[in-house]
């Protein structure tokens, strides 16, 4: 009896060592994403509704089973804007290699210049199939609050700590994030991409990094 007890001991052992030995590899080939600021649980996205360059609504939904990177720009922007959608243009079919599923999605920081037929041909331009999203300031601050992605205007009349312009004012900017938001299949944050600073170039996201770190994040997802 005491042999049979022996036997099954020893059985459940090396089927423990075993299942160890697989998890351990398993856990060593999933590397870990060494340039972005990744969030081992995934940040929930409250509620929201913009609308697309075609008019049509956009909220949680759409994020969903899909990989979103998002980036806060504007039209009328002369440096950040235009070299972020330009290298992402440029990795895109490397993007979509990785998760066929990736999407491309430009926030409008500008939404009293940057109409849905403005937007529409804009992002046309960088790729067509890119998305471009806008909502007036009342549901797109609350929404750059949730995704970490802050933007203030600035003009004349309006000070950086607010949203509004005064009617008829066209002379202005906005500040805004160079960064990159990561949402991952289920609708949350999985997470950001920060530009690198060098004195006298545009803040930029190095696209090898990204791509690596973007492999790395996908292949941890369940």
């Amino acid at each position: 009896m005491n042999k049979h007890i022996y036997t099954i001991i020893a059985l459940l052992s090396i089927c423990a060592g075993a299942a160890g030995f697989y998890l351990i590899n398993k856990t060593k080939q999933l590397s870990l994403p060494e340039y972005a600021l990744h969030y081992q649980q995934a940040r929930p996205i409250s509620a929201f509704t913009l609308t697309d360059e075609l008019g049509q609504p956009f909220n949680n939904e759409q994020l969903q089973d899909k990989w979103s990177l998002v980036f806060f720009g504007y039209t009328s922007c002369p440096d950040v804007c235009p070299t972020t959608l330009q290298n992402l243009n440029f990795i895109y079919e490397d993007l979509t290699n990785i998760a066929s599923n990736s999407q491309v999605l430009l926030v409008s920081v500008d939404p009293k210049r940057d109409s849905r037929e403005k937007l529409e041909q804009y992002i046309g331009y960088f790729n067509p199939n890119f998305k471009a999203l806008r909502a007036e300031h009342d549901v797109l601050f609350p929404f750059s609050r949730n995704l970490g992605l802050m933007y203030a205007i600035t003009s004349k009349e309006a000070s950086k700590d607010k949203v509004e312009v005064p009617a008829g004012d066209e002379d202005y900017w906005v500040d805004h994030s160079a960064s990159l938001v990561l949402i991952n299949p289920a609708g949350k944050i999985a997470a950001i991409f920060r530009p690198e600073q060098v004195v006298g170039d545009v803040p930029s996201i190095d696209n090898e990094k990204l791509l690596s770190d973007y492999q790395k994040i996908v292949a941890l997802y369940p």
